[in-house]
């Protein structure tokens, strides 16, 4: 018998180009033991583009239970105003056929993903969520600068249509808005992280919508869906937020100072592991299924 000698939370990091000219690149964080029936996590960028830190922080505590980490990397060029998903490039287009590549490589199998977004990526993923919630497994959401809210307010403030457009992506959230707050999600900010700058969007209507700073926006944007589950009589959203501590708006210094990978990854640590036992336990009793069957046919 050969003794199994790999370290747990052991993985590689892979780059992976984009397929034909204007497919989505990404950074990869592959378990030693993956386990491909395992959701994969898909971590987005902030503005600065660190898809390849995004692979590197989550990629040790997700190997831990077989789950591969992918960080699409959304070039600026190609996709400047990825955060709001429908804008130029289509960004929510993009991922879906950079999973659906990833899938027939045989890397993940699951029917639905567990998705991450730092700032801009928290951006991203909340509203990709709300357009797509059946693909979408658990949602985190860290530091966004602004949201889109479950109210009438235009997209993308709201799920209301905008006057003089053709498209209705907001109605159309709307309508699927009982699945999105249906699904798991952590809101982290940094305890830090309660200053204006450059890349926050500011002005009358938005700061009273949803507050002043990254802190208030987070804290409104979880009573404004708990709001919204009352108001439409479903469950309690399974909603956790945390205010990160001695954590600015850095990535690094959330994961290093306020914990953020524990945040977002030890609530489904168990079930995941719980999860990966049972398959592997599953696997081997087939095994031995069949080479019984195969020594009764000998015999």
């Amino acid at each position: 018998m050969t003794k199994n000698t790999s370290v747990p939370g052991a993985f590689r990091l892979e780059f992976k180009v984009g397929s034909g000219r204007h497919g989505l690149p990404c950074w990869l964080a592959i378990p030693t033991e993956l386990d491909t029936d395992c959701p994969p996590l898909v971590a987005v960028h902030g503005i600065r583009r660190g898809a390849k830190v995004q692979a590197q922080q989550f990629g040790a505590s997700a190997a831990k239970v077989g789950q591969v980490v992918i960080a699409p990397l959304f070039a600026e060029e190609q996709w400047p105003l990825y955060q709001q998903v429908v804008r130029k490039g289509r960004a929510d287009i993009a991922l879906l056929e950079l999973m659906n590549d990833l899938r027939l490589t045989g890397i993940w199998q699951s029917k639905r993903f567990d998705l991450s977004g730092f700032s801009g990526g928290a951006q991203f993923a909340h509203r990709f969520a709300m357009l797509y919630p059946n693909l979408v497994k658990s949602l985190s959401v860290t530091s966004a600068g602004w949201y889109t809210f479950p109210d009438a307010s235009p997209f993308p403030y709201g799920l209301g249509k905008r006057d003089g457009r053709k498209d209705d992506w907001g109605p159309q959230m709307e309508s699927r808005l009982h699945e999105f707050l249906q699904i798991p999600l952590n809101i982290a900010v940094g305890s830090l992280d309660g200053e204006r700058d450059s890349n926050t969007r500011s002005g009358t209507e938005i700061d009273h919508q949803q507050g002043a700073n990254r802190i208030d926006r987070a804290h409104q944007w979880e009573k404004a869906l708990l709001k919204a589950a009352r108001e439409r009589r479903l469950p309690v959203p399974d909603v956790r937020i945390m205010e990160l501590p001695e954590s600015g708006h850095d990535f690094i210094e959330c994961v290093k100072k306020g914990g953020l990978v524990d945040f977002l990854m030890s609530d489904r640590s168990i079930e995941r592991s719980e999860g990966l036992t049972n398959r592997r336990a599953n696997r081997l009793s087939s095994k031995a299924a069949r080479a019984s069957e195969c020594q009764s046919l000998n015999t």
